[in-house]
């Protein structure tokens, strides 16, 4: 019976995919971009400058035009999208209130009803994208410059940002403002202002640890009924519970399981599984290239990310051509003009989101947008691929997050914003990113019209009310809601928010910490590791530690925890020593009475919260 539904689940896929590309379409060649017919600047003195137009950027201009300021928007690049256009990342990682609805509306729905849907062409996303800025007579662009830098009033306290300089090939020019919005992927304006900020995972303690960054490919090769092919695999991938996969007339997504057995020539690259976005000429952009260890800030590491991509690429085209149906005769045609890199700069703000902040589902009085996409923490290395750490239902992000300490006249927007790297992980998608600069241009306007800093606007509840009250004026939804996380409930959440502060655990796609589970051996010595290393303000040397192959006991833990503490004891006296300390308190102890001496999942958590944050106190008196 389930095999009669699996073919005729097949064949309804495969014939609506063969009516859809039956259909007449017309197939123009990968687009040439354009900049928008827009003003050139035209003024020395602005009330808003954006710099950097990427989606945010153009969210912010756009919003701050409309919200009656004369804006400047300056980029680097020849033409708008950044990312999207240049970086041909050409699907959107949407997010959804509960009830299904699009939970970023506002200019990010106006433009995404503008494309083809969650996947789209990149020459429709760059025409979207020059129309917003088109239809504003108060904004003016310029594009293609060579360099910009802020003009900075230096301050006892705190820095004060006028403007912009930009450097072109004629020469320099100056620009002013009293409110300039950073839309920068990298917070390059905010850093060179002054603003503190961390790199990377380095807030978890990981040093110089960044997610991979990604060169989108394009193949071409790929026909009508390839695509057609393709879907009837995918279906079968999806209906047998292999893999996340799915398709439609734009896009695929899937093969995670094929990809994995991929052998990289280089132990710098990687590949996951592939998000497919087909364009109108027939060719096809490829979302799934890794490579890791690159510093994106460094222009040199930028180039070497290409060059290792390159060297790589033809391998990998040749093992889909073998192993991915419909794509036999796939052909590499080209590789983005820009890196897609998903992290660098985190700057420190006014507040800094957290990973309990998303997974807890927390509102903001001063909430000016919202998330929903799971935390999707990308390979950093061959030996971590890659994690959902959890999925929120909905979350806020605080006005105070586009708010950087130390300066002020400046906003930072985009995936630079104030979050920690985990949050970040769910907060740095274009949706959010484009109502954080939809938000940082209303804010703007609100802050010139009442003769206040950014800060005290953000820090005053009537200002923060009326920008709210304006965002929904203006397209947006914001308002209060409130949803549980049920895992909040247990008795070891604490422990729990511990450990995966740190990125050591994941709920995956349906939250499932598994707290009541067994704990193993080489699980929790594993555990103990990371912890102490990442942690504790000092290095330890871990000692060396060895399975028995026997169910993990609260004695076993003693001995490990008073190795870690220098004490050769035995597991009777290490037990007897931790007691003494302290450190298992009558909560874990009637714990593990309840599980008749079983250690869990949560058990082992709260146990590791509490020698982390008693053990380095006690190791110093030894």
């Amino acid at each position: 019976m389930k095999k009669r539904y699996i073919i005729l689940a097949v064949i309804l896929i495969a014939v609506g995919f063969g009516l859809f590309y039956l259909a007449d379409r017309p197939e123009p060649k990968f687009f040439t971009p354009q900049p928008p017919d827009a003003p050139t600047a035209q003024r020395q003195h602005y009330d808003l400058i954006v710099v950097g137009s990427d989606p945010e950027g153009i969210a912010a201009a756009v919003s701050g035009a409309r919200n009656g300021l004369s804006t400047l928007l300056v980029d680097t690049r020849p033409v708008l999208g950044g990312l999207m256009t240049r970086g041909w990342l050409n699907t959107i990682d949407m997010n959804y209130h509960p009830d299904g609805e699009i939970l970023n509306q506002g200019i990010f729905l106006e433009f995404f009803e503008q494309v083809e849907g969650d996947s789209f062409d990149v020459s429709t996303a760059l025409t979207a994208f020059n129309q917003l800025v088109e239809r504003e007579p108060n904004i003016e662009v310029l594009l293609g410059v060579q360099q910009i830098k802020p003009l900075v009033t230096q301050g006892d306290d705190v820095n004060t940002v006028t403007g912009v300089k930009v450097t072109a090939k004629d020469g320099s020019q100056q620009f002013t403002a009293p409110v300039v919005i950073d839309a920068t992927q990298d917070g390059d304006l905010a850093a060179l202002a002054g603003v503190p900020y961390t790199l990377g995972q380095q807030d978890m303690g990981y040093q110089g640890r960044n997610m991979a960054v990604t060169p989108v490919f394009q193949l071409q090769g790929i026909s009508r009924l390839d695509w057609v092919k393709l879907g009837i695999n995918l279906a079968g991938e999806r209906i047998f519970g292999t893999a996340h996969a799915g398709i439609n007339t734009v896009s695929a997504w899937g093969f995670g399981d094929v990809m994995a057995k991929y052998q990289p020539s280089n132990d710098r690259v990687g590949i996951r599984g592939l998000n497919i976005g087909r364009q109108r000429d027939g060719t096809v952009l490829v979302n799934a290239l890794h490579v890791y260890d690159i510093n994106p800030l460094d222009k040199a590491q930028v180039a070497e990310a290409y060059s290792l991509a390159e060297q790589e690429l033809p391998h990998i085209v040749e093992f889909i051509r073998e192993n991915i149906p419909g794509f036999d005769h796939a052909e590499l045609v080209a590789v983005a003009p820009e890196l897609y890199v998903r992290e660098s700069r985190h700057i420190e703000g006014e507040y800094r989101l957290t990973v309990d902040d998303v997974l807890e589902n927390r509102d903001f009085a001063d909430a000016i947008a919202y998330g929903s996409y799971p935390i999707d923490i990308q390979a950093v290395d061959q030996n971590f691929k890659g994690a959902i750490v959890g999925v929120p239902q909905q979350y806020g992000i605080p006005l105070r997050c586009l708010i950087p300490q130390r300066v002020d006249g400046l906003m930072v927007v985009g995936r630079a914003a104030s979050f920690d790297s985990l949050a970040h992980g769910s907060a740095r998608v274009i949706p959010v990113g484009m109502a954080t600069g939809q938000a940082a241009g209303a804010a703007a306007a609100l802050s010139l019209e009442e003769k206040i800093t950014l800060r005290e606007l953000s820090a005053n509840s009537q200002y923060v009310d009326e920008l709210r009250q304006r965002l929904n004026q203006q397209g947006m939804v914001i308002k209060p809601f409130a949803f549980k996380a049920p895992e909040t409930e247990h008795w070891a959440y604490p422990g729990l928010k511990f450990v995966r502060s740190y990125g050591l655990v994941y709920g995956g796609y349906d939250n499932n910490y598994r707290l009541d589970e067994e704990m193993s051996e080489q699980k929790f010595i594993n555990l103990l590791s990371w912890v102490t290393k990442l942690a504790w303000t000092k290095e330890v040397e871990p000692p060396q530690l060895y399975t028995e192959g026997n169910q993990l006991t609260i004695k076993d833990i003693c001995y490990m925890l008073a190795r870690y503490l220098g004490q050769n004891l035995t597991k009777d006296q290490a037990y007897q020593f931790i007691m003494e300390q302290g450190i298992l308190d009558q909560q874990l102890l009637q714990q593990l009475e309840n599980n008749n001496g079983q250690v869990t999942n949560g058990t082992a958590y709260m146990i590791l919260k509490s020698f982390i944050e008693k053990g380095e106190l006690i190791d110093d008196k030894q």
